[in-house]
C-alpha cells in the first residue's frame, strides 16, 4: 500500500487493499503504510521541484 501510494497508482491501491482485507490486515496498519508512501512521494516531489527550479529558474516553477 505504501508503494502504491508513493506511485500514485489508483488501481494498485484498489488491488492491494483488497488483498490486505483478504489477509485480515488491520486498516490502521494499512493507514500507516499509506502515510509512509505519501511521505516518500512528498520527498520525491520536493526534489524534482528543486531540480526544475535549478534548470528553469525560481519564478518558472511556482508552488
Amino acid at each position: 500500500m505504501g508503494a502504491a501510494a508513493a506511485a500514485n497508482c489508483h488501481p494498485c491501491m484498489d488491488f492491494h487493499l483488497a488483498k490486505c482485507d483478504e489477509l485480515g490486515i488491520d486498516r490502521d496498519e494499512v493507514s500507516v503504510a499509506v502515510k509512509v508512501g505519501l511521505m516518500v512521494n512528498r520527498g520525491a516531489e520536493n526534489a524534482i521541484r528543486k531540480k526544475a527550479r535549478q534548470l528553469l529558474g525560481e519564478t518558472a516553477i511556482q508552488d
